[in-house]
Order: structure tokens, then sequence, then C-alpha cells
């Protein structure tokens, strides 16, 4: 056999072995960190201005990790609260130890939080219709287009990101692709008062 037909076999064998599953109990343990903001449970505070994790899914919460890590969040004069994230996001600086982090967040109880925010129900719905192309009709988010779940996150959070877009501290990396896409559909809520609306409607559909 050549070297190179052993070389294409041994890459074949390779591809074949399934990757090491994430280990939860590792992550339980890195996760501590986590806590002291967004709660034993991924609940969230809103006094530590740290909105829930649990429930919202791996891949999400893997993509804004990344995201903090390299300066798509984060970095905007005056995000205040995305740059106290960000040095957490790099302190876990290894693939592994951020897949086991998530494992271990997708075990803790998905119950959402009492409501904050209140709205023209209506007029949101009617706003939402934006929103539903990539978070679903259902507010339950859809990989395939980027799109995280919505429904049951802080509503709290979702306004105050809401308005993080509209004003330019996020979506503002060129390299941030969902970011950039998310920034003018945030600016369709072109007030206040339609970002609280839209959000009123997200919390209708619990």
């Amino acid at each position: 056999m050549s070297l190179i037909a052993r070389v294409l076999a041994a890459a074949c064998l390779l591809g074949s072995v399934p990757a090491m599953a994430a280990d939860a109990a590792a992550g339980k343990a890195a996760y501590a960190i986590c806590a002291a903001c967004h709660g034993a449970e991924g609940q969230g505070n809103l006094a530590m201005n740290a909105p829930r994790l649990a429930g919202q899914e791996g891949w999400y919460l893997k993509r804004q990790m990344d995201a903090f890590r390299t300066g798509l969040r984060g970095t905007a004069p005056g995000d205040i609260h995305g740059a106290q994230m960000r040095p957490m996001a790099i302190s876990v600086s290894a693939p592994a130890a951020l897949d086991n982090l998530i494992a271990y967040i997708a075990t803790l109880p998905d119950a959402p939080n009492a409501t904050t925010v209140t709205g023209d129900v209506a007029a949101g719905k009617a706003a939402y219709g934006v929103c539903a192309a990539c978070h679903g009709a259902d507010g339950k988010g859809n990989q395939a287009l980027g799109g995280p779940r919505l429904v049951g996150q802080d509503d709290w959070y979702l306004v105050r990101q809401l308005k993080n877009y509209r004003q330019g501290l996020r979506g503002y990396d060129p390299k941030d692709t969902y970011g950039v896409q998310m920034k003018p559909m945030a600016a369709t809520l072109a007030s206040d008062q339609a970002v609280t609306d839209v959000v009123a409607y997200i919390n209708s559909l619990r």
C-alpha cells in the first residue's frame, strides 16, 4: 500500500471514531464561577444582571461564549454587562471544558421565572411576525437559522438585548454573522414601547 493510501485509510478510520461525550460532572465543578451570577440552578439573577441559562439550547450557549471570548460581544463602548461577562467566558478556554460546562447546564431544571414586563400583547404579536421567521412562531427557536429560543427567557433580559442591538452594543462587528443579521430586525422596533410590547407577546407564548 502506498503512503498516500495509508494516510487516507488512517483518516477514514479516525473519522469513524465517535467524539468523546461531554462530562457533565466536570462541567458542574466549572459552573461554580457561573453560579455566582447566574444562580445555582441557572435561574438567573436580575440584581446581578445575569439572565437565566437553564432551558437555553447548548448550541446557542456555545456560540455566545465564543462570541464573548473572541470579542464579538462585550467589547462595544458602553456595554457594561457584556464587559463583565467577557473575562468569565475567556476563563473557559479549552473546547472540552466548554462542552462539559454546557452539558451540565443542560441538566438544570427548566423552570421560567415570573414575568416582569407588561405591554400591549396584540401590538407585540403583530410586531413578532418579523421575529417568527428565525425564532419560530412558538418562540422556541430554530437552530438551522441560528435563532435561539426566546420563550421562557427572562423578559427583562430580552428587552435589554433588543435595545442593545438598536444602540449598537450588539451586532457591531461584521464578523458576528448572526448579530449583524439581528441588528436590523431589532431596528424594526422603533420605540421602547414597541420593544416592551413584543416581549410581552413572547411572555404570552409560555
